[in-house]
């Protein structure tokens, strides 16, 4: 069975070698072997964790969690119901921020779209309420009817 360096699965999931040394620090990484020489090695069979911990990781679960999540997993089946609790609550909670993300997203979307119209006519006076400074509500209609 092929063993991987540390470098080598730091360059496969673009992570750099300390990141890894960190994940091992902190738990993330028990199933991780390590030679005479005491350098870290990785098989293909902890290729599912390591895919699971840096999509986990991406997701924002914190590194505490994810730690527990693997050992979890690594208990075998007797935590299979823990495990489909976690990834359930973490599913909901990037819903959640994906959904924050897109509202976020669709703001800035309005204000380029403002912020070119206000170019094209060399002041963005164009868009207040008479007297305010205040923008004027149509003008938001009107780009979420074209956009």
């Amino acid at each position: 069975m092929k063993k991987y360096t540390i470098g080598e699965i730091a360059k496969k999931y673009d992570v750099s070698t300390d990141t890894l040394r960190y994940y091992d620090k902190e738990g993330l990484l028990p199933f991780v072997k390590k030679d005479k020489a005491n350098r870290r090695y990785f098989l293909e069979s902890d290729f599912q964790y390591l895919d699971t911990i840096l999509c986990l990781k991406r997701a924002g679960v914190e590194v505490k969690q994810i730690a527990l999540f693997i050992s979890l997993c690594l208990q075998g089946d007797c935590t299979l119901e823990s495990r489909y609790d976690f990834i359930k609550q973490q599913e909901k909670e990037l819903e959640a921020k994906i959904a924050r993300l897109s509202e976020s997203l669709d703001y800035l979307r309005w204000k380029k779209w403002y912020y070119a119209e206000a170019n094209k006519a060399k002041t963005e006076e164009i868009f207040f309420e008479d007297g305010t400074t205040q923008v004027d509500s149509k003008f938001y209609e009107e780009y979420l009817k074209n956009k």
